[in-house]
C-alpha cells in the first residue's frame, strides 16, 4: 500500500467539482511580535548604555586632564634637568 501525502490545496482540487482550478487562499504573513520586542529591548539597552556614558563624560574628562596634567609635568621636570645637565 502506497501512501501520499494529500495538502489542503490537493484534497479541495479533488473533491471540488465546481472549480476547475482551486485559488490559492492569501495567507497573511506578519511579522513575529517576539522579533519587535527583541528589537526594542536592544535599543532600550542602547539608549540607557548612550545615558550612562553621558553622564560619565565629566568624570571621564576630568580624569584625562589630571593623566596629561602628569605627563605634561613630567616632560617638563625632566627638561628643566637636561637644560641643567648641559
Amino acid at each position: 500500500m502506497i501512501v501520499e501525502p494529500v495538502t489542503t490545496r490537493d484534497y479541495e482540487a479533488r473533491t471540488d467539482t465546481d472549480r476547475a482550478h482551486p485559488q490559492l487562499k492569501q495567507i497573511k504573513i506578519q511579522e513575529p511580535s517576539e522579533m519587535l520586542l527583541y528589537e526594542e529591548l536592544s535599543r532600550a539597552r542602547i539608549r540607557e548604555l548612550e545615558n550612562e556614558f553621558e553622564v560619565q563624560r565629566p568624570w571621564r574628562r576630568a580624569r584625562a586632564v589630571r593623566r596629561w596634567s602628569r605627563v605634561a609635568r613630567w616632560a617638563a621636570d625632566r627638561a628643566e634637568r637636561y637644560r641643567d645637565a648641559s
